[in-house]
């Protein structure tokens, strides 16, 4: 009987020592499945944190470290006065919730999902901007330290100066939006900025610059130019020519009507060219576009010198009209006084007709030189009346041609030369 007792209690301690074995083997198995080493398993551990706020930090400022900054002009309404840009940023910042030890996760870095992991919003100041991931992934060091890269299509509202047009030139600043020391937020600091694609449309990039303002206003000034090409060839070579033909047609005769008419079609012409590059003329601004200016005093030139050479035209036929119509008003009463004496010496002539046959000759002979005197009196006035308009219209055309190539010469120069200036920091104000 006693050893039926000692053989069951041997049978109850080996199955206690039994199950107590198989506890600890299926622990060890447990703890050995969490304590996964690899680089998958950090990540997964990293990313079961779900840290999607901003780190915080005692001083309630985050920094971001922005190595380089790619500028890229996409395009330039010059109607509204924007620019379009795109800047590929390389960002960096220091998470220390996402930091690890190497000791037991022997990695110095991994890749983390974009969005399970809080990251910086990049924006500009003057203007609206989006951003958007270059990558669906980021790089995270062992650190903490974060490192991505991102794009930002940004609309810049720069009130371009375009006084010059179409030599037009100007810095346009992109201003980078950052939290200013003694408040919450994050802080951008960038490095440098280099220039990628230098040219879109009729407008080229020559030139980036990071400049500051303030230590916490960073902006980027970007240096624009117009290609002159196609505005001068659509523009302003028309205006020229134009111009070059209305002087010209000075050569045309005044009378026959063929320069006057060759005139009034050149305004006309230009008058509808106005209207047709109304929608490709720059918006108005600040400095508003002095080639506005220019076409309209183009066309008060055309105007005046088409209206000199139709009251020349009427020169050279009757003289100074003015003056000629009082004068003719007398010379009808005149001419009406010798019909009268005419008649009454015509009638006097039938009466004295059949008394004197012989002087019938010398009367005739009397009308007909009369007649011949005042043809060539006429005649006399007409080509005096020529002289004089010819003589007017050789002053008028040296003097048309002076001011119109001395005003061309110096509206270029103030085009191309004259600096029209403009503040374009408003928005900091």
């Amino acid at each position: 009987m006693l050893a039926l007792c000692k053989d069951h209690t041997a049978q109850q301690r080996n199955m206690e020592s039994a199950v107590v074995l198989l506890s600890l083997l299926i622990t060890g198995f447990a703890q050995t499945e969490n304590m996964c080493t690899d680089r998958r398993c950090l990540a997964q551990m990293l990313i079961s944190k779900e840290y999607l706020s901003s780190p915080q930090s005692e001083n309630c400022t985050m920094l971001v470290e922005v190595p380089i900054i790619r500028y890229q002009t996409l395009s330039v309404n010059m109607k509204e006065l924007h620019v379009k840009s795109r800047l590929e940023a390389d960002i960096k910042w220091i998470d220390p919730e996402l930091a690890w030890n190497t000791s037991i996760y022997p990695f110095e870095r991994v890749i983390l999902p974009v969005n399970k992991v809080w990251t910086p919003d990049i924006a500009i100041e003057n203007g609206e901007s989006t951003m958007q991931h270059h990558s669906l992934d980021l790089l995270v060091h062992s650190n903490g330290t974060v490192q991505h890269k991102v794009v930002v299509l940004a609309t810049v509202e720069c009130e371009i100066n375009l006084f010059n047009y179409p030599f037009a030139f100007d810095k346009c600043p992109v201003g980078i939006k950052s939290t200013p020391p003694d408040e919450c937020g994050i802080v951008v600091d960038v490095n440098t900025v280099t220039l990628g694609s230098t040219s879109h449309g009729d407008w080229e990039t020559e030139e980036v610059k990071l400049e500051k303002k303030r230590e916490d206003r960073n902006y980027i000034s970007v240096y624009l130019r117009i290609r002159v090409t196609n505005p001068f060839i659509t523009l302003l070579l028309p205006t020229y020519l134009i111009m070059i033909a209305d002087i010209v047609s000075c050569a045309l005769p005044l009378q026959g009507g063929e320069r006057n008419s060759f005139k009034v079609t050149l305004v006309l012409s230009f008058t509808m060219f106005l209207n047709i590059l109304t929608d490709v003329l720059p918006g108005d601004s600040k400095c508003s576009p002095v080639i506005r200016i220019h076409f309209c005093v183009c066309q008060v030139l055309m105007m005046i010198s088409t209206l000199v050479s139709m009251l020349l035209t009427r020169v050279s036929q009757d003289g100074f009209f003015l003056f000629t119509f009082s004068f003719s008003r007398c010379s009808r009463q005149n001419a009406g006084g010798n019909e009268e004496n005419d008649e009454a010496a015509e009638a006097k002539g039938d009466i004295s007709i059949i008394q004197h046959d012989v002087s019938q000759d010398s009367l005739m002979h009397n009308m007909i030189v009369k007649f011949l005197e005042a043809f060539d009196t006429k005649q006399q006035e007409t080509e005096r009346r020529q002289q004089l308009a010819d003589k007017l219209d050789k002053i008028c055309f040296w003097f048309y041609l002076v001011v119109t190539f001395a005003y061309l010469a110096a509206m270029t120069y103030v085009m191309v030369r004259y600096e029209c200036i403009v503040d374009h920091f408003t928005f900091w104000e």
